[in-house]
């Protein structure tokens, strides 16, 4: 399949650039995928969604602030995103200016911190923070909120909260796994007073997610390689909703790749199941990919020509995504990450 099979026009002004005032306030498209059906209700709608047996999959990743903005030490600016942390001093990061620091080379960041570029790795630098103190503590104290670049303002305190889901633990992630933004504790309670039982993985979102795909043909696309991990509990926790006849319903597109890169095909009477994993993923998932877990999915709308695009494509259909896309402009949904949900039934049931 072609890149541009996956494109389609959005006007500037359904891109949310604001969070809703309530979390659960959003719209929420649902699509079957089987028979093409959809249907415009509320995110508050969604418990009614689920059934007994169902298994609702979260990740748990926390966004840190992982933006830094600053000076190179021949005075231009510069911008440095935090993808990972090496050590209690070190990261990798993605920096963007007009001319790209070299090794050796000293940056300023805004309020006092000093940093040192230590090489090249790729598309990515290494770049040791001056200080005695972590890295982690570091940003917390001078890194910014790294919303998306579609999000054309700067971060404020507001996004401290809402870029991040309620029932975030384990620091990592340079972007929120959206789909989960949708929860407010409220929500969370009526699902849990319904009995629909949950557990979670956790896969730290990269700035990965917003590149392009450039490649003219899916299959020369790399992918970029993202930590994740699944515990025996939650492979539990699966296998238990499979023998009672539940589904594993997956919150966002992350929960998806995690599980997916965490299956392996049972030879035992045919069952397909997960097993524990912590490591990284570069998985890749377009349409012809055979789902081994998840299915349903709730999810964000995407950007044209996106990986994440193709992934719910491959989940409920092409045909049936760009037609729910349509009604949705036409219907305008807001958006893209602070935007509206979708519930999606796969094109096949396994």
């Amino acid at each position: 399949m072609r890149t541009s099979e996956f494109f389609y026009q959005l006007a500037d002004e359904l891109i949310a650039q604001q969070p809703l005032s309530s979390r659960s306030a959003s719209r929420l498209l649902v699509l079957d995928g089987l028979s093409g059906n959809l249907s415009h209700q509320s995110f508050t709608d969604f418990p009614g969604l689920l059934r007994p047996d169902d298994l609702l999959v979260f990740n748990d990743t926390r966004v840190i602030p992982a933006r830094l903005l600053g000076k190179k030490d021949s005075g231009g600016k510069i911008e440095v995103l935090v993808a990972r942390q090496l050590d209690e001093h070190r990261v990798l990061a993605h920096t963007r200016a007009s001319k790209p620091p070299r090794e050796g080379n000293r940056i300023y960041i805004d309020g006092g911190l000093e940093l040192e570029v230590l090489g090249r790795d790729g598309e990515l630098f290494e770049i040791r923070f001056c200080s005695d103190e972590s890295v982690m503590t570091l940003l917390q104290s001078f890194g910014h909120i790294p919303l998306p670049p579609y999000i054309t303002r700067a971060d404020n305190e507001q996004d401290l909260e809402r870029y991040q889901t309620v029932y975030a633990q384990s620091p990592g992630a340079v972007a929120a796994p959206t789909a989960g933004l949708h929860f407010d504790q409220s929500l969370l309670d009526v699902i849990h007073n319904k009995g629909i039982r949950s557990t979670s993985i956790t896969l730290h979102v990269g700035a990965g997610t917003f590149q392009p795909v450039r490649s003219e043909l899916l299959e020369d696309h790399l992918m970029h390689a993202e930590y994740l991990e699944v515990t025996e509990e939650t492979c539990r926790a699966i296998s238990e909703t499979r023998a009672r006849g539940g589904r594993v319903v997956a919150v966002g597109t992350t929960v998806v790749r995690a599980l997916e890169s965490a299956a392996t095909e049972m030879t035992d009477l045919g069952h397909r199941s997960t097993q524990a994993f912590q490591g990284e993923t570069s998985i890749f998932i377009y349409p012809g990919y055979d789902f081994k877990v998840v299915d349903a999915m709730l999810t964000n709308f995407h950007l044209p020509e996106s990986t994440l695009l193709m992934l719910v494509s491959a989940f409920a259909g092409k045909e049936n995504i760009f037609a729910a896309y349509e009604q949705a402009i036409e219907a305008k949904y807001r958006f893209f990450s602070y935007g509206d949900a979708m519930f999606l039934l796969p094109k096949e049931v396994k």
